[in-house]
């Protein structure tokens, strides 16, 4: 089963993206954005970003767990992981948006 994009509403009428690894499991979650050519030209970069790993930025929470966010050129979030238990989990997860995001289909969940 391939990976998927699912746009999503949120609070005041802003939409996000997550995208999800074949296994239906969130890999990423977008940042907020206040249309939906927003959040199309956000899910159309990590497309393009998730292919370099200079542009995964890997993390650890407060907490001590392990996440990464996923960075544009210009150095802004476009998409940011769970908190994983482990660092090898977390790598895992890089690799699978790596895999799904250049072909995963869109799926427009919003209620606009």
């Amino acid at each position: 089963m391939a990976g998927k994009f699912e746009i999503k509403d949120a609070k005041k009428g802003q939409m996000y993206f997550v995208l999800k690894a074949g296994n239906g499991k969130v890999i990423l979650t977008g940042e907020p954005y206040t249309n939906k050519s927003g959040c199309t030209n956000g899910i159309a970069s990590v497309r393009k970003n998730s292919q370099m790993d200079d542009r995964f930025e890997r993390l650890t929470w407060k907490k001590g767990a392990p996440y990464f966010v996923l960075k544009a050129a210009n150095k802004k979030v476009i998409g940011t992981s769970e908190m994983y238990s482990t660092t090898s989990a977390m790598e895992n997860g890089i690799a699978s948006v790596k895999t799904n995001a250049p072909t995963a289909e869109v799926k427009d969940l919003t209620k606009k």
